[in-house]
């Protein structure tokens, strides 16, 4: 299985960071071919615009995911998301690590799933969900957040984690091009605990890439319920 992990945090010695290495260390020693892309040592561009296109099919008007059919049919991406487009649709496994930050991941992230999800080989306006382009294909989200695991949950203050706070991403990106998405891990109050919480926290989470390919997988709107314009059949 070839796994691509991308990675978003500003210091290389951070808690995510070890959770990055540790999914690698793990994936690699389960025999795995492993690549990464980190995004802040990349000093990668999260900005969509027309330089994302070395030739426009419409000049005049910048429609954003038509020129990102053109662009990589004809062969006019930019050097920066055709590099990671091609990792990411040679993975069978896309890992993404990173904190939390005001319920959702990291802009420089987010521009990475802008830029790189690309309308056409991802996905198109018929192929989403179970027909889309990385069907077959599983993605884990391993993710540090400040706050304590109590407080999220139904009952919780923050409420629902996947359901709920990561719904954009967890659904709304990684589903909706075709992955298979596998429970995801947190890692809670990352920044305040001690050493050996961090190290445990660490182990919990090389027992949870161990068993990626027999986690559960989140429920995603089955495609035999929906005609062919996406519409409730009665």
């Amino acid at each position: 299985m070839r796994a691509h992990i991308v990675h978003a945090h500003p210091e290389e010695n951070s808690f995510t960071a070890a959770m990055r290495d540790t999914a690698a260390e793990e994936l690699r020693a389960m025999g795995h071919e492993v690549t990464i892309s980190d995004l802040y040592a990349m000093k990668f561009n999260p900005v969509l615009s027309r330089d994302d296109f070395t030739e426009l099919r419409r000049p005049e008007h910048l429609a954003y995911t038509a020129e990102q059919r053109n662009a990589w049919y004809k062969g006019h991406l930019a050097p920066d998301i055709k590099a990671e487009a091609d990792l990411t649709l040679a993975a069978d496994l896309l890992v993404l690590t990173f904190p939390v930050y005001w319920f959702g991941m990291p802009a420089i992230m987010k521009g990475w799933v802008d830029r790189i999800f690309l309308s056409g080989p991802f996905y198109t306006g018929a192929a989403q969900y179970g027909a889309a382009g990385m069907k077959g294909k599983r993605a884990l989200v391993a993710a540090s957040l400040g706050g304590r695991e109590h407080m999220f949950g139904p009952r919780g203050l923050h409420g629902e984690l996947t359901t709920g706070m990561l719904r954009h991403l967890l659904w709304g990106s990684l589903g909706v091009v075709g992955y298979d998405v596998v429970e995801p891990y947190f890692a809670f109050h990352a920044p305040f605990v001690d050493a050996a919480e961090r190290q445990a926290m660490l182990d919990r989470l090389r027992g949870h890439v161990r068993q990626v390919e027999n986690l559960p997988v989140l429920p995603m709107p089955n495609l035999a319920n929906f005609d062919e314009k996406f519409v409730p059949k009665a």
